[in-house]
């Protein structure tokens, strides 16, 4: 589906979107449910992820396919490994068969799991025959993705031994890995987190409780960047969301003040409201614990023509997409002076940005939100737009209720 996204009639705002659950939150939740089957789950994601894992936990022999969601790819792996009686054949999309999963295999394997690879060694597909694991200490190297750090700890309270996991050098993305240890926390299984080592204790059985997910601030990123690119004066409503968030995206709140945006908390909703213009003429950040939001920061920076520089980006390399790459090129259709590096990212403030450009996503569900709100300050086209429904589904609904006017070409 290729989408024409047109200038709304005022770029004076003022809407309520409700968002769908964070799709981190969900997945954590949906595999800890599968080891605790009395825990309850409201607001959870409507996302092709969320399902995907949900299809996912359930299946104890045969083939799972998990399509394009990495979560689900590193989750399940530690789960089927850890479950006793199960053998499955753990496989994705063509994208999935290039992402490596050999550190989380081989951290695995050394606890006493049986994870064999179908293909070629260090990537999917996996053959899982599920095993009891009694060993419990291990190390991984501290500048992963944090999703194979989770992936451990989430299950770490099933093993008989807990596990005793040592994080070897400096440590990326740790909001992710406090985000797993304060969802064990409320379901009062004990764990520490010091220095680089994090001990998870073994807990058999949970009171039975409703774990609710708060809305996803990966998505409300594309609203701050509306409101960035909006006029003085707009607002808009979010729910359902929470000051204290243990998503590391909530940093959106801060960064954004650097483009006049001010975030207004309620009891279940945020208000994003535009006082002012930029403040500065070059944002730089770093965004080792929040590498989900660097196209939307970059994509914003460059509709308000300022320059930034953003660093800790390495992941973003195994992503959908090499989103560096892709940045790099549909910045540049766009008139944008970008250079990229493996782990940064750095533009230069252009005054001039090209209408009616064509923007490939990649399969990427982030290239194509992150760019949508520049319809606020050109009309462009969305390729494979319908690629949203992996995090987002109600996304171009959404735009639309924005003003942004929205038309399947």
């Amino acid at each position: 589906m290729k989408l024409h996204l047109t200038l709304p009639q005022s770029n004076l705002i003022k809407e309520a979107v409700k968002v769908t659950g964070s799709k981190s939150e969900s997945n954590r939740i949906l595999l800890l449910q599968a080891l605790y089957p009395n825990l309850e789950i409201d607001n959870i994601s409507n996302s092709d992820d969320a399902q995907v894992m949900a299809k996912g936990l359930k299946i104890a022999s045969g083939v799972v396919d998990i399509h394009h969601a990495g979560t689900a790819m590193r989750f399940l792996t530690a789960y089927f490994a850890s479950q006793e009686g199960k053998e499955v054949v753990l496989t994705g999309s063509q994208r999935m068969t290039e992402r490596p999963i050999g550190v989380l295999v081989d951290a695995l394997n050394a606890l006493g799991a049986e994870i064999t690879y179908e293909k070629n060694a260090g990537y999917p597909p996996l053959k899982i025959k599920g095993k009891k694991l009694t060993d419990h200490k291990v190390s991984l190297p501290a500048d992963i993705s944090s999703q194979y750090i989770s992936a451990l700890l989430l299950n770490a309270a099933k093993l008989e031994n807990g596990l005793e996991l040592a994080l070897v050098g400096k440590i990326t993305s740790v909001p992710y890995i406090k985000m797993t240890l304060a969802l064990l926390t409320q379901l009062k299984i004990e764990n520490s987190f010091e220095g680089n080592s994090i001990k998870v204790f073994p807990k058999k059985e949970v009171k039975t409780q409703t774990l609710v997910v708060e809305s996803d601030w990966s998505s409300a990123s594309y609203f701050y960047s509306i409101a960035a690119l909006s006029e003085i004066g707009s607002q808009i409503t979010l729910s359902s969301y929470k000051k204290n968030s243990l998503q590391g995206d909530s940093v959106l709140s801060k960064i954004y003040t650097s483009f006049g945006v001010e975030t207004v908390y309620q009891e279940n909703s945020i208000i994003l409201k535009k006082i002012a213009n930029p403040t500065i003429e070059n944002l730089e950040w770093d965004l080792a614990n929040a590498p989900d939001i660097a196209q939307t920061i970059a994509v914003t920076c460059f509709g308000l023509q300022m320059s930034c520089y953003l660093t800790g980006l390495h992941t973003l390399k195994i992503k959908e997409t090499d989103r560096l790459e892709a940045l790099d090129v549909e910045l540049s259709k766009l008139g944008a002076a970008i250079t990229v590096t493996d782990k940064t990212l750095t533009l230069k403030a252009t005054t001039a940005i090209h209408a009616d450009v064509a923007i490939d996503t990649y399969n990427d569900h982030r290239m194509a939100m992150a760019f949508a709100p520049l319809a606020l300050k050109t009309t462009i086209f969305i390729n494979n737009a319908e690629v949203v429904s992996k995090s987002f589904p109600d996304f171009w609904r959404d735009m639309a209720t924005l003003g942004i006017g929205v038309q399947v070409q």
